[in-house]
């Protein structure tokens, strides 16, 4: 529209003419939105509140005397609050660029103030306290001007040719060089490790895929074998059964026929025997008592034919006397003596004939165990003789 006037967002619109600003500012301020502005009486200018920057190289001297060359770069902006925008449009607003160029000159003052207080290990190892100490010295300066700081970054820090940062820094080089080093061998270490780890991997898959091939074919030669043996196993089981009924068949009938040879052989033998033993010992029996009959048979008939052979054999011993010499001193007393004496020797001889007699039949019988004794089958007589000595008279 004309006469309506708008500024971009990161700028800030001035309006000259007319009735002054905030605080007797020769101009007003609008952001962030448009404003009607009269084409010959007011007169607009914007003034940008993007983000600036500005580079630092300066040559500075430490505590010690050491002159370092350091760069820094800057990054700074106008403030967005009103009163910063009057105070950098004051100063900037016909050349926006100087803010650089001074912005630039303010931080390398302060910086080499701030140096010159620190040594270079100080420096080197604590920039970050540096830059704190550099923004807070330029804060205020800066707020004058309108500009505030965002960051303030030491980019680096040389010290020429003196050589003292490369000594100072020798130690921690060589530390880090021994550290890089056995990092290095760990690292080599490591990867040894896991070299020899993944070859052993690969070698123990190689022997269990080597294993599970071997078992594998195995097997199917066991499945093989086995295949090709069913038919000759299963004829020789079956052979095998066979061997086996026609063995229980055989011992079967080998028990039969011992059965039936005891049937026909051993029970008619044994049968045999006890007939013949006890008709043997029925003859034995019968034979013993036959023996006895006749023993006692023989015995009476001995017996009697002695009896009556006696008084023959009283004659034949008296008939011995009768060439004999006997005198008789007693008169009839030793002719009784002498009578009596005649009949005890035949009663003697007599009973000693049946002994002989009877010893003869008890050796014959069946039941005895002695032999029989011979005698000499003579009976020798001798008559007696009787002489008395008396009165020398004789009868």
């Amino acid at each position: 529209m004309f006469g309506y006037r708008v500024p971009a967002p990161d700028e800030a619109m001035l309006i000259s003419g007319g009735r002054r600003g905030l605080g007797g500012a020769p101009f007003r301020v609008v952001t962030g939105h448009g404003k009607f502005v009269l084409p010959v009486l007011r007169k607009v200018r914007f003034l940008t509140l993007s983000m600036c920057e500005a580079e630092v190289t300066e040559t500075c001297v430490t505590r010690q005397g050491i002159a370092l060359n350091v760069r820094a770069v800057i990054a700074f902006k106008v403030g967005n609050d009103t009163e910063s925008i009057i105070n950098a449009g004051q100063r900037f607003l016909s050349d926006q660029d100087q803010m650089s160029v001074l912005t630039g000159r303010i931080f390398a003052g302060h910086l080499r103030a701030i140096i010159g207080s620190m040594t270079v290990e100080e420096i080197v190892t604590e920039r970050q306290k540096l830059a704190a100490e550099v923004l807070d010295t330029s804060k205020t300066e800066m707020a004058k001007i309108g500009l505030i700081v965002d960051s303030l970054q030491i980019q680096s820090i040389d010290d020429g040719d003196t050589g003292y940062i490369d000594a100072m820094s020798a130690p921690h080089k060589a530390a880090i060089q021994r550290q890089a080093q056995i990092a290095q061998a760990q690292a080599n270490q490591t990867a040894a490790e896991a070299e020899q780890d993944a070859a052993r991997k690969q070698a123990e898959y190689a022997r269990q895929t080597a294993v599970v091939k071997a078992e594998y074919s195995a097997e199917v030669d066991r499945a093989q074998a086995h295949a090709a043996q069913a038919g000759p196993l299963a004829q020789a089981h079956a052979q095998q059964e066979v061997l086996a009924a026609q063995t229980e068949l055989a011992l079967r009938q080998a028990k039969l026929r011992q059965q039936q040879l005891v049937a026909e052989v051993v029970k008619p033998a044994e049968a045999e025997a006890e007939r013949v033993r006890i008709l043997a010992a029925a003859e034995a029996e019968r034979m013993k008592i036959q023996a006895e009959a006749a023993a006692s048979h023989d015995r009476v008939a001995l017996d009697r034919m002695l009896i009556d052979q006696l008084p023959q054999i009283v004659k034949e011993a008296a008939g011995g006397l009768s060439g004999a010499n006997v005198n008789v001193l007693n008169g009839a007393d030793g002719l009784g003596e002498i009578a009596a004496g005649l009949v005890a020797q035949g009663l003697t001889i007599l009973d000693s004939v049946r002994q002989n007699l009877n010893g003869q039949s008890g050796q014959n019988s069946p039941n005895s165990g002695r032999r029989p004794e011979q005698g000499n089958g003579r009976l020798e007589l001798q008559g007696p003789r009787s002489r008395e000595q008396g009165t020398g008279e004789e009868s």
